[in-house]
Formats: C-alpha cells, structure tokens, sequence
C-alpha cells in the first residue's frame, strides 16, 4: 500500500546562522516521502500565495564545519535570511554530496585534489555527477499547500524536476556567489557542465586563486 505524505510534526525553532542576524522558524517533518529520508522544512517569515522555497541539499562539511571547498555554508545563511524577509520555505535534504553520500564525498575530494573536478571525480569512483531526485521535496511542498513559487537556486536542475511532478515555478532568483581560492575550480565547474547560474568574480579573487582558475 501507498502511504500519503502528510505532515508528521511541527515545532518552534529560533535558527542562529554565522555572520546573520537570528530568525524565527517552524521545522515540518513528514511522513511517507517517497525515499523514507528525514527531510525537513523550515517555514520562515510569513509565507504567501507563492513563496521563496529554497532546496538545500545537506552539506555537513560546508554547513556544520564551515568547509572552503563549496559554497554550502554560505548560501544556507543567505537562504535563511533572504526567505524570512520574503516569507517561504527552506527545505533541508538529507542528499549529502549531490545524493551520494558523505564519505564517497570526500574520497571525490581526494581525487579533485589530484587534478579532477568534481564531476569527474564522482566518475571515477563509478559514481553519478549528481544522485538527487526532488521527488520527495515535491511531495513536501505540496503537503504544505503550496504549487507555485519563486525558487532560489542557481540550479536549473532544481526548477526542472519540480515542474515535472506538478510545482510551478514562476522565478527562478539567483543566490549571491560565494567564490573564494578553495572552491573557485568547484564553482566553475557547476557554472560550465551543469549551467548554473554563477558569474565568477575572477578579479575579486587571490591572484594565486584568479590564476589557478584561469588555467
């Protein structure tokens, strides 16, 4: 039997973000997702007919750890802020490493840091360049009422699968770019072979980082 997802609890949690002021939000969890992950969604200020949704895919290292090697960290903060002042959602996924996990992400860094981007990198371990599927993130916006917003993502990938199972997405808005010499190779990567919507601030980098990216 199918089970029908629905909203399994909600509670009051005060979000504290480096370098961002603190927020008030309410944390959804549900039940009978389709990939059986606790996914959570914070609702952030007050939303309206159509909201700013944020799909944030868990990121320990970036997020918890405050890593250099991507941009995780930072557009967390960001998203929280800018939705709280709009009014939306923030769903955190449990999609660590573009869904494939977090120790085979950090063998794909140890492979990037001998020379592959990190595509490439999850090729060679015989791993896809990206494992997410919105599904379930479809499901939990549509358990909590919403088929139309304004996404904030640079991914197009992102707007892509919630179209396909219903969502409609009426503007995409870009997040800031985080850029710094750890994860520029990173950056541009995900701008040239997956189009996200990055311009790189090549002249606002290290010369040692600005030249290492231009090679």
């Amino acid at each position: 039997m199918t089970t029908v997802p629905q909203v399994r609890t909600r509670v009051r949690i005060p979000l504290r973000l480096p370098g961002r002021p603190a927020v008030a939000s309410e944390a959804v969890t549900f039940t009978g997702l389709s990939d059986g992950l606790e996914h959570l969604a914070f609702v952030l200020g007050k939303p309206g007919p159509v909201p700013v949704v944020r799909l944030h895919s868990e990121c320990l290292t970036g997020d918890v750890f405050g890593s250099a090697r991507c941009d995780c960290g930072p557009q967390l903060a960001e998203a929280v802020e800018r939705i709280s002042e709009a009014g939306g959602y923030l769903l955190y996924l449990r999609q660590e490493g573009r869904g494939i996990g977090l120790y085979n992400k950090l063998d794909a860094y140890a492979l990037q840091d001998s020379g592959l981007d990190t595509y490439a990198a999850n090729s060679a371990l015989g791993l896809p360049e990206d494992a997410r599927d919105y599904t379930a993130a479809a499901q939990m916006l549509t358990v909590l009422g919403v088929r139309q917003l304004d996404l904030l993502s640079n991914n197009p990938d992102k707007a892509a699968q919630l179209a396909r199972h219903g969502i409609d997405v009426r503007e995409r808005l870009r997040t800031g770019v985080f850029a710094n010499e750890d994860n520029v190779r990173y950056l541009r990567a995900k701008a040239e072979q997956t189009g996200h919507t990055l311009a790189l601030p090549l002249g606002d980098l290290p010369a040692a980082a600005a030249a290492r990216n231009a090679g």
